[in-house]
C-alpha cells in the first residue's frame, strides 16, 4: 500500500495542540521547544498565517513556524521573520518532510511580500539548499554573540534593498524561554 501524499499548508487554529505536540516530539520531548511556542504565540510576533504543517492523510507530519522579528537597521526598525522551530515526526524525520515544508511555506512566504528578509539558526549544509547564506556575509548582526557565525543564516526576499542591514532583534519570546543561540556546560 502506498504512503498517502504529504501536503505541505497553513495550520488551522484548532491543530494548535497537535502542532506543539508534534514540534516538541521532533525535539526529542524537549518541552523547552513548547514552551518557546506558548511564549511565541502569547506574543505580538505571532501571526496564525505564518504557521504551516505537513499533513499526510489527515495526521500531522511536520511543522515550521515563522515568527516577526525587527532588524535594526541605520534607516530604520525593519519588520522582518524568524524561521524557528521546524521539524518531522521522529519516526518520519530525514525522509523529505522538512524539505517539502520549507520549500512550500517560502513560497508563502514570498507570495505575502511582506517581509524583505527570513532569518534563522541552524545548519548552513541544509538551509543553503533553501536559498538562505550566511548572514554575516551581508552586513547583518545576530542578535546574541552565543549564536555560532555559520549558523546565523538570512534569505533575502524580493522586497530586499541593500540598504536593509544591520542587527536582528529577537521577539522577547526568545529571551524569556532563553531559546537564542548555544549555552555550553561551563
Amino acid at each position: 500500500m502506498a504512503e498517502p501524499h504529504t501536503v505541505a499548508r497553513p495550520m488551522r487554529g484548532r491543530e494548535l495542540a497537535a502542532t506543539r505536540a508534534l514540534a516538541v516530539s521532533a525535539f526529542g520531548g524537549d518541552e523547552h521547544i513548547g514552551e518557546l511556542l506558548d511564549a511565541l504565540r502569547a506574543s505580538w510576533a505571532w501571526d496564525d498565517e505564518l504557521s504551516f504543517v505537513a499533513d499526510r492523510g489527515g495526521k500531522l507530519v511536520g511543522q515550521v513556524l515563522y515568527t516577526h522579528a525587527l532588524l535594526d537597521a541605520p534607516r530604520r526598525l525593519i519588520d522582518v521573520l524568524v524561521l524557528s522551530p521546524i521539524g518531522a515526526r521522529p519516526d518520519l524525520q530525514r525522509s523529505g518532510i522538512g524539505a517539502e515544508l520549507l520549500a512550500r511555506s517560502l513560497e508563502v512566504i514570498v507570495d505575502r511580500g511582506d517581509a524583505p528578509l527570513v532569518f534563522l539558526e541552524g545548519d548552513p549544509g541544509y538551509y543553503s539548499r533553501f536559498g538562505f547564506e550566511l548572514a554575516f556575509d551581508h552586513g547583518f548582526r545576530p542578535p546574541s554573540r552565543r549564536i555560532p557565525p555559520p549558523s546565523f543564516q538570512v534569505r533575502r526576499l524580493p522586497s530586499h534593498e541593500e540598504w536593509m542591514t544591520g542587527t536582528l532583534v529577537y521577539p522577547d519570546a526568545f529571551w524569556r524561554t532563553d531559546s537564542v543561540g548555544l549555552r555550553f556546560e561551563p
